[in-house]
């Protein structure tokens, strides 16, 4: 007795069988579908005209392209319309049997999962008024009319939503002909299966290809955007890396001419050597912080440079090599050259680099000018090259997206513009500038 309590109390909490979780999810998802919601406003959306065909149409068809879908459910609803009223046998019940042809079409407009069950209705009501026994239980109107809202609400909804509506389609059909079938010349309720599994069928696939087709293209953008971050995210630990190795050569040089200028003064007062003691510590500690925070974009077997940075004065070696790579460059120098800060030389000079490589990539046989100003407040640089020549021996070959992100990130870093462009002539332009301090602005 205790054990047959027991087994009632915890019944609730048994797990179920795979079955029974099965037949719950199908009833489940009938009701979500066909149930909840049924009579909800869900007006059909207007056609978007941005495809090949009608982005060439005239601003008037334009206009009038996006009421296309509606067109269509309309001009099959009357067709629907048009077989019931020449397939009535009441002359007084055609009113009726049109509109129940009709009707149940036009509310896919705005209510389709209602355009099902109106349609359903309809049908048997339009097959009892009308006395239509030849053609049970789908009357000819009728026929049309439930093939076109099934085809538009599968359209509208989603494939299991078509499914649910066929099998209901069935139910009604097999019910029909078992009551009310006996003593009818014909039945029609194969045919109307075969035809709405072949339509529901073809408009499945539609659904899954578009599902397909925008995950691909969401993959797509996703990827872009991810192939853009890591591009950026490269490019500034390159930076980050070098700027770490001239900002730390210089705070090390600091450091050692702070602990050996007390050495070449004789007899330094002793706030003299607390002083450079001072700067000294400054410095190491500033050291220790920099390579602490920058240090740790180095990967793993990144291994510093042994050779130093190159700078503005190792062009004209960097030109030469671009010549022996087939590229006609031409350099101009304008204003009076100076020594500019290490991490200033650096970045002209990779952004020289890469505006030369993307002409020898992008486009072959074509030739450059590169310009330097030294101007009040700043370093100009211009890199412009021609079009490439028409028939082309070299193809161009396609980059990564890498150089222009580079470059964009060294001057942004650094404070300065810079602007990248087609020409009108058909080439290439480069245009950066490059702030530097003066001496008095230093001294501020």
């Amino acid at each position: 007795m205790y054990a047959d309590s027991e087994d009632s109390a915890y019944a609730p909490y048994k797990p179920r069988s795979p079955e029974y979780r099965l037949a719950a999810d199908a009833l489940r998802g009938l009701r979500q579908d066909l149930f909840l919601g049924a009579f909800a406003y869900r007006p059909l959306p207007r056609m978007a005209v941005d495809g090949p065909i009608t982005r060439r149409l005239g601003g008037r068809l334009r206009e009038y392209a996006v009421w296309t879908p509606h067109a269509l459910v309309c001009a099959a609803g009357f067709l629907a319309l048009l077989v019931a009223s020449l397939s009535g046998d009441d002359g007084s019940m055609e009113p009726v049997l049109c509109l129940f042809a009709l009707a149940p079409v036009l509310l896919t407009l705005a209510r389709p999962v209602a355009a099902f069950w109106a349609s359903t209705a309809a049908t048997f009501l339009s097959t009892v008024l009308a006395g239509a026994w030849q053609d049970w239980p789908w009357p000819p109107g009728a026929f049309i009319s439930h093939l076109v809202v099934l085809t538009v609400v599968a359209i509208r909804t989603r494939p299991r939503t078509a499914a649910w509506m066929w099998l209901l389609t069935a139910a009604y059909g097999f019910f029909a002909e078992s009551l009310f079938g006996w003593g009818h010349y014909s039945t029609n309720t194969g045919p109307m299966l075969v035809l709405s599994a072949l339509i529901l069928l073809v408009v499945t696939v539609w659904h899954i290809r578009r599902e397909a087709e925008q995950e691909v293209t969401a993959q797509q953008t996703v990827t872009a955007h991810e192939r853009s971050r890591r591009t950026l995210l490269e490019e500034r630990t390159t930076i980050a890396r070098e700027l770490h190795d001239v900002v730390a050569h210089h705070m090390s040089v600091v450091a050692i001419q702070a602990e050996a200028a007390p050495y070449r003064v004789e007899n330094p007062p002793p706030e003299l050597e607390r002083a450079f003691a001072t700067i000294r510590e400054n410095a190491v500690a500033a050291l220790t912080e920099l390579r602490r925070v920058l240090g740790v974009v180095r990967a793993e077997d990144y291994e510093a440079p042994d050779a130093p940075q190159p700078t503005l004065a190792d062009l004209d070696a960097l030109l030469a090599n671009v010549r022996d790579a087939g590229l006609e460059v031409d350099k101009t120098v304008t204003g009076a050259v100076r020594e500019l800060p290490q991490g200033v030389e650096l970045s002209a000079y990779r952004i020289v680099q890469e505006a030369l490589s993307n002409t020898l990539r992008h486009a072959p046989g074509a030739s450059a000018r590169v310009e330097i100003g030294y101007v009040l407040g700043g370093l100009g640089l211009r890199v412009v090259n021609t079009a490439p020549p028409k028939p082309s021996l070299v193809k161009p070959s396609p980059g990564a997206g890498h150089g222009i992100t580079g470059m964009r990130e060294r001057v942004s870093m650094l404070g300065g513009e810079m602007t990248a462009g087609r020409t009108d002539e058909g080439g290439y332009e480069v245009t950066v500038f490059l702030p530097v301090p003066t001496a008095s602005e230093d001294d501020a």
